[in-house]
């Protein structure tokens, strides 16, 4: 790792050393903490969260159809500055559709594991998923290492 030192005096130095170690160590434990634990999944469980949560997705995909829709730009029938709102709705719902069809298609997928006895396994290194990492994110597809790159 490079660290440039040149002009920082000795105690400013030992200070910045101490937390670069204290990060470390903050690393190793929280990977510790999501990878450590028996695989008790309640697989009955996970499933209907994550089937409630895609009736969920798919209903607010349909509640908002409408502004989504193409902006009028007849300069007759609406102001410039009631276009540029519009515009501007357009752009976040259709950036909102785009999260929730992501979300839709990891928890599709998420399915298909619990289906076909893939569930709570890594899909990059086929290690255990960390039961808290499956509790906070049921339709998580890999472990805590794989997640970050590597890096811890």
């Amino acid at each position: 790792m490079f660290c440039y030192t040149d002009g920082i005096d000795g105690s400013l130095l030992r200070v910045c050393k101490a937390v670069l170690r204290l990060g470390r160590i903050a690393s190793d434990c929280y990977e510790a903490t999501m990878n450590e634990g028996d695989q008790n999944i309640d697989f009955a469980a996970i499933s209907a969260r994550l089937l409630n949560r895609r009736a969920e997705l798919r209903t607010l995909l349909d509640s908002t159809q409408d502004s989504r829709e193409p902006v009028e730009l007849d300069q007759s029938k609406v102001g410039r500055l009631s276009r540029m709102d519009a515009l501007q709705g357009q752009a976040m719902a259709l950036e909102s559709e785009r999260r929730r069809t992501a979300e839709l298609q990891r928890i599709e997928a998420a399915l298909k594991r619990l289906d076909g006895g893939d569930y709570g396994y890594c899909i990059k290194c086929d290690e255990e998923i960390a039961p808290a990492r499956l509790e906070l994110d049921p339709a998580v597809a890999t472990c805590i290492r794989c997640a970050g790159g590597g890096q811890f």
